[in-house]
Formats: structure tokens, sequence, C-alpha cells
């Protein structure tokens, strides 16, 4: 499928329903809010993020739940939790994401989730380290529109320096499979997405990767900066400084672009972890700023909620004053043009 095809799926799920007005009313609110340096949100997201779990058969070195570090309950997310959610914001909301901490689909329910978002008409986005057994017809005849496959090398000693417990050849026959399954089914979705994350460890291998990515038949390479949190963690940026979000001296680092006292996925993308809680965005990853549970409350009282409007007031006014909004991705060029 070509971008245009892509473009073409996400105007389709967003002119359904009340998505056009709420697309708009979405996007005036944040406008608005930077204005008066107050929250408006008198509408809904566009766009919402469901951790199906955030279980993991990898150890990643610089993953929260791959390493370890991950401190809040680790679990899966019940299909019945899952249908509510979507049930609850399906008139209003035009994409789904699914995704966060932990590999989707070690949920035994994730096909099924795919399948009931795609028969709400939702763009449907998930992503995958592709290192276990995928049925990749049913993925296929999912409705799923876009699937990330994270893969970042293309020998084998490459992949596994970071894909620790990933096994290369595994990934590299899903990739091939998925591919073929979409041709042979005819399907134009998912788009197929091989996404490539530089590190000094693989940024030599960032020119043969586009032939690699030809030959598997994937729609569509990306290329993406290294996240980091630690002084230890410098050893993975790239030689190359353009090809990190971080400029570092020494053992200092930090974001190469200056925080501004906005973010707009408290407008446009929150998340709803495996158990219901609420999460301001995919950077809050161990829940330090709690705003509720989807089991007690509805969609709309977390959304509209005196701890989410505080937040966004907050981050109006000083934002560099909360710890994971000092390494967030919010105004970075993730994403590289290569």
């Amino acid at each position: 499928m070509s971008g245009v095809g892509d473009i073409a799926l996400l105007c389709k799920a967003y002119a359904q329903r009340q998505r056009p007005a709420n697309l708009i009313g979405s996007w005036l609110d944040y406008r608005a809010s930077l204005l008066l340096k107050k929250p408006v949100t008198r509408h809904y997201p566009p766009a919402l993020m469901i951790e199906a779990t955030n279980i993991c058969n990898l150890r990643c070195p610089l993953c929260p739940s791959g390493n370890g570090s991950l401190t809040r309950a680790r679990g899966m997310m019940s299909l019945s939790t899952y249908q509510s959610i979507i049930d609850q914001v399906a008139e209003r909301i035009g994409m789904v994401i699914l995704w966060n901490q932990g590999e989707s689909f070690l949920n035994p329910d994730f096909y099924a989730m795919i399948e009931y978002a795609a028969s709400k008409g939702l763009y449907t986005m998930s992503s995958t380290n592709a290192s276990l057994p995928l049925d990749h017809a049913r993925i296929i005849k999912s409705g799923l529109s876009r699937l990330i496959i994270s893969m970042d090398g293309i020998a084998e000693d490459t992949y596994n320096a970071y894909r620790v417990n990933g096994d290369y050849r595994l990934v590299l026959d899903n990739m091939r499979a998925l591919t073929s399954a979409k041709r042979e089914l005819g399907s134009r979705v998912p788009l197929l997405i091989w996404q490539f994350i530089i590190m000094k460890h693989n940024e030599h291998e960032i020119a043969a990767v586009r032939q690699k990515a030809k030959e598997n038949g994937v729609d569509k390479l990306e290329f993406k900066t290294v996240q980091i949190y630690s002084k230890d963690d410098l050893k993975f940026l790239p030689t190359n400084h353009k090809l990190s979000r971080y400029q570092s001296r020494g053992e200092d680092f930090e974001l190469k672009t200056r925080l501004l006292n906005r973010c707009r996925r408290l407008w446009t993308q929150p998340v709803i972890n495996w158990d219901g809680e609420l999460s301001i965005c995919c950077y809050d990853k161990d829940l330090s700023i709690p705003i509720g549970n989807i089991l007690e409350h509805s969609f709309s009282e977390l959304w509209h909620s005196p701890q989410m409007n505080r937040m966004r007031k907050g981050i109006l006014n000083n934002r560099s004053a909360f710890e994971i909004c000092r390494n967030c991705g919010e105004g970075i060029v993730q994403k590289i043009r290569m």
C-alpha cells in the first residue's frame, strides 16, 4: 500500500460519525489552551493508545519492560475491558494505537482486539518485535491499518546486540511471510513498516538496510532515533550526532530542542494501560502521574477530570518541572529521513 493509500484510510476513518467535528474541535481546544494558558477540553482526543500487555518476550536494554526497571504490575488487558473502552470512544475517536510497554501479540486476545476496532471503522495501528509465532493470514485479514515491525539490524550479531533474547531468523521469516500473505490475499492493508532504531552498533548498516527492506517487500522503511535514560546509556548513541535526538558532553546529555510549555499529547493521545489505568501519555511508562481507572470511571470522566486538567495546566505553565517531560519526544525529530 502506498502512502497515498494510507492517507485515504485515515481520511475514511475520520470521516465517520462524530469524528470530523471532534478532530477539528480537539485541535481548536489545544490552540485555545496555548493562547489562554489554561486547559480547554470540550472534545475527546482524536486518538487513543491502548496497552494490550506490558509483558515482553525480549530483554532490550533500553526498554523499561525488557530491562526490568518497570515497577508497575505486569498483566494483560481482558477482551471485555478492551471492548468496553472501544465502545465508549468509537463515535468520536478515529485512531486506536495498540501498543505501549510490552509485546502486544503475547495477549491471546490481541487478534480479536484488532478485529473489534476495525469493525468500528477505526484506523488501527500496532507494533511488534516479530520475534514470536504470528498468524500471518489473520493479521492481514484483521483490518489492521498499519503494522510496525521493529528490527534494528540486518546481520544476526547486530540484531542481537540490542534485541536480547530475540530470534533474528524468525523476525525475517515473519516479515517475509506477512508481505507474502498480503500479496496472496490481495489486501491493501496493513501498511507494513520496518522500523530501524539507529544506535552506535548499527549505524554502519543504514545504507544496506534500504536494500534489505526492498528484498523483504515491506511498504516502508523508517529510521528512528534512540531514547536513553542515564549516562550508562551513552554508549548506544550513534557517533554521527545528526542521527541522535541528544547533544552530549562527557557524561552529560540533553535533548537538542528547548522544552516549550506545551504538549499536544495531553489533548490528542492519552494511554489506557492493561489494567485500565489512564496515563497522560506513553512517556509516563510507570504511571508516576495517576489519573484514574476506566474500570471505575467512564472515559469522559477521566478525560475531563480535575487530575487531568491539573496536569495540563502544569504543562502550560512549566513543563520542565515534570521529570518525564524532560526526556520526552514531544517536539523532537524522532524519525529521520535518510
